[in-house]
């Protein structure tokens, strides 16, 4: 296998069969030239991508550093998970990392709105966003906010899924931040985010969303819906204020058989 391209000094570009990919693991280009022969032991990971150009201009663009803490903690993650992350968006957290570092350093700190969602609908994700704050300041001498570790949780839970979307992942953690919000102003009361039926609220409201997503809800017997409605009125009306919030701001239908458990979550959210 012969060197194309040095990239760094832990990547390089190699002609693999008449195929070009980018090889990364430890010391592949140091004191390397074009053409110079490599080692196929010391290779830690090939991609083939179609983002292969990305994935260059991104390791000539960033300090090497911040690409091998972002290879780290996908590392880190695969083996939380036990599972293999999707390839496509690694460039997107190596660089959203590279800039948060950055930011960082130049004393910019930015909140995150969907921080409490975060914690409670990707736990496991949360997790590892910690993980990797915890490794940014051991491996490059900067102190990240919790906020990060909301905003890499995104990454994670986005990479899990094959083909999955940054934005859509935003998308539907924001959807469900707005129908609490909702459900907290229809009611008139404070919400403890640290209850139990908070989670299951939030935890509910984002199956109920992939369900609508992929048009499969949830059945429900009509007598049980017709006696939930009479019996939980209020908690049934904010649950349909929920539902046209959906609609009108996201386009998003919630059928009458969905409206039934979001009332029993409600339900048991007011009467803590």
């Amino acid at each position: 296998m012969k060197i194309r391209k040095i990239l760094n000094n832990n990547a390089v570009i190699v002609n693999d069969e008449g195929e070009e990919k980018i090889a990364i693991g430890s010391g592949l280009g140091f004191e390397k030239q074009k053409n110079d022969v490599i080692n196929p032991q010391k290779i830690e990971k090939l991609f083939v991508l179609k983002e292969n150009e990305k994935l260059q201009q991104l390791l000539l663009r960033i300090p090497e550093k911040h690409f091998t803490v972002s290879e780290e903690i996908i590392t880190h993650a695969e083996k939380q998970l036990n599972t293999e992350l999707n390839e496509h968006i690694r460039v997107q957290l190596a660089d959203h990392i590279s800039f948060a570092i950055e930011r960082e350093q130049n004393g910019i700190q930015l909140k995150n709105a969907l921080l409490r969602e975060i914690k409670v609908l990707y736990r496991q994700e949360f997790e590892i966003g910690l993980w990797a704050i915890e490794r940014i300041k051991n491996e490059i001498g900067i102190e990240m906010p919790v906020d990060e570790a909301a905003f890499i949780a995104l990454y994670v839970h986005t990479m899990k899924v094959q083909g999955g979307d940054i934005h859509e992942t935003v998308r539907q953690t924001t959807m469900v931040q707005t129908m609490v919000k909702r459900i907290r102003e229809y009611l008139n009361i404070a919400i403890d985010v640290s209850d139990i039926a908070y989670e299951r609220l939030v935890t509910h409201l984002q199956f109920t969303l992939t369900r609508a997503k992929h048009q499969n809800s949830h059945v429900m017997d009509e007598d049980m819906f017709d006696m939930i409605k009479q019996k939980y009125m209020v908690s049934y009306h904010c649950a349909k204020k929920v539902a046209d919030e959906a609609y009108a701001s996201y386009g998003v239908y919630l059928p009458e058989e969905e409206l039934g458990y979001i009332t029993l979550h409600i339900e048991r959210l007011r009467t803590q």
